[in-house]
């Protein structure tokens, strides 16, 4: 059964790109709202599941039951189990970083947890929480950003959103709509750009984020891309520079659900223009830059996990600057997350119920 689901996605999505060909395969079936993912060194697969679960997909495919020691999470609205990465040094450490919603003091916040991965796979050990992004809110269930990604600089960046509540995308004592900059014990870093700033919180990089669910490594550049969520209209890609204020609610490209004017401007002196924008909307989620040797053709291209409309946006790139679009797998399904697999192939995570992990290969 399973081949034949193969062979009939690989035969409906056969697209032909200015660049290249390509074949969609079934690489691993049976979760339930697929969230985040992380490879492993030896090639093995962590997904997290919204509801709160997680697994580990061997190479071939095979899906584990869930593994123990998972915490606890409010998996309501846009929250749940989101974001999973590993440390550098996973090999010698087995360090593995969660991002979830958690309901503290009758309100709910984004979290983020440190843990290791039992030797030979089979659950994680000693979850413990690191960083909170406060203040809790009472209300509202929605925009917790909570991308996870290490940096060439060793350093971990976390995104948050702003729940829904935009004035604390720009509030300095606020940790939520930033990008975070941390240690590994979730502690700020001393050159951090606010580290100094009073009445500043220490851990934030960037600020001005609406709901920031991709974040990326330039690998030939270094700088560090994340990808935001507007609301009608006005989704972003934001190359971030440390320190710059990313403009939410100030400066938008979109208008409010209700057809009303969010901000007076698009831009703003003292405030960062978006590299790519999206109007109307593509509802990005995760990102990943591709440099692998499977697609010579996309090296350096951003690839763009789209949910509404359902998409696979390749963003072409010369240095920090974005000079291409092009959309592949347009309204096949809902897409949360893209990566790039040590095998060099691409690896797709489906929003849905039935969730699979999709693989591209050359064809």
């Amino acid at each position: 059964m399973r081949v034949l689901a193969l062979l009939l996605v690989s035969l409906l999505t056969l697209p032909a790109t200015a660049q290249t060909r390509f074949r969609v395969e079934d690489f691993a079936t049976g979760f339930e709202y697929p969230w985040g993912a992380a490879f492993l060194p030896d090639g093995r697969l962590l997904v997290t599941e919204r509801p709160g679960r997680m697994r580990l997909v061997g190479r071939d495919g095979a899906v584990s039951a869930p593994l123990p020691g998972v915490p606890a999470v409010e998996a309501r609205g846009q929250g749940g189990l989101l974001d999973v990465a590993v440390a550098p040094d996973f090999a010698t450490t087995r360090e593995v970083y969660l991002c979830h919603s958690i309901v503290v003091d009758g309100g709910a916040l984004t979290r983020l947890v440190r843990a290791r991965l039992r030797a030979d796979g089979g659950a994680l050990e000693g979850a413990a929480p690191i960083l909170d992004v406060t203040p809790t809110q009472p209300s509202g269930r929605n925009h917790f950003g909570c991308r996870i990604v290490f940096g060439p600089d060793g350093a971990m960046y976390l995104s948050t959103g702003e729940r829904q509540n935009q004035t604390r995308a720009q509030k300095g004592d606020d940790l939520a709509g930033k990008v975070l900059r941390l240690a590994r014990n979730g502690a700020a870093l001393a050159d951090n750009p606010f580290a100094r700033r009073p009445g500043w919180r220490p851990e934030i990089f960037t600020l001005g984020h609406r709901n920031p669910q991709g974040l990326a490594f330039n690998p030939r550049t270094g700088t560090l891309w994340e990808a935001e969520f507007g609301p009608r209209g006005g989704d972003e890609i934001n190359v971030l520079r440390p320190g710059a204020n990313y403009g939410w609610p100030v400066v938008t490209h979109g208008i409010d659900y209700d057809g009303s004017r969010i901000a007076e401007a698009s831009s703003r002196p003292g405030m960062e223009d978006p590299a790519h924008v999206w109007v109307p909307s593509i509802s990005p989620s995760g990102i990943a830059f591709y440099d692998g040797d499977a697609f010579p053709a996309w090296r350096g291209s951003l690839f763009v996990a789209g949910l509404n409309p359902p998409v696979l946006v390749r963003l072409s790139t010369q240095g920090d600057r974005v000079t291409g679009e092009e959309r592949l797998l347009a309204g096949m399904v809902r897409f949360r997350q893209v990566r790039q697999g040590p095998d060099g192939l691409i690896y797709l995570l489906t929003d849905e119920a039935r969730g699979r992990v999709l693989r591209l290969r050359p064809g």
